[in-house]
């Protein structure tokens, strides 16, 4: 059995010891999906997920976008 690794929101949901249940009352997100998109990293976050879940959690968007894009770079970049 394969061990499961966190997404970056799942991560970040792990830093901030984020109940997921309370999540998925606030934003109406099913309680699979938020555990698919925390484990499963070829599950895509829609923009909307993104923000309902900054709206439920009270953090900014931006600043959980920044955190769930932490690594997502130019395809031809130098940096």
């Amino acid at each position: 059995m394969q061990k499961e690794t966190l997404t970056a929101l799942g991560l970040f949901l792990a830093k901030k010891s984020v109940n997921k249940a309370d999540v998925a009352r606030k934003t109406g997100l099913s309680p699979f999906r938020l555990s698919q998109l925390s484990i499963n990293p070829k599950t895509y976050l829609r923009v909307e997920e993104l923000y309902l879940i900054a709206l439920a959690i009270e953090v900014s968007p931006s600043d959980l976008l920044e955190a769930v894009c932490k690594d997502v770079i130019l395809p031809n970049s130098k940096s």
